[in-house]
């Protein structure tokens, strides 16, 4: 397969569902931070953003909000990880779109 047939679709049958945890984790690890350090920076205890990056807990819009304030990211794309994560732990077979 070449690279112009690798899409989001394909990542995900071969690694899982991308998820706000999944996510978070890899900006973490991209930027060469401990999680002790990357959560001092984003203000919670290293225990939250582990349950976090873990998928323990799926983050409320409004705090999903503000990590993506301090990442200086898109909150519409973060907001729609957390929101997909919550439908999909609830197994309804929807897709989530954040205009």
């Amino acid at each position: 397969m070449n690279t112009k047939d690798y899409g989001i679709k394909e990542l995900e049958n071969e690694f899982g569902p991308l998820t706000f945890g999944n996510a978070l984790e890899g900006f973490r690890l991209a930027k060469g931070m401990t999680q002790r350090k990357f959560a001092r920076f984003l203000d919670m205890t290293p225990q939250s953003l582990c349950d976090l990056e873990k998928g323990r807990r799926i983050p409320s819009p409004g705090r999903v909000a503000k990590i993506a304030k301090k990442l200086k990211e898109p909150m519409a794309f973060w907001i729609q990880l957390s929101f997909q994560d919550t439908i999909r732990k609830e197994e309804l077979k929807l897709k989530v779109s954040v205009a």
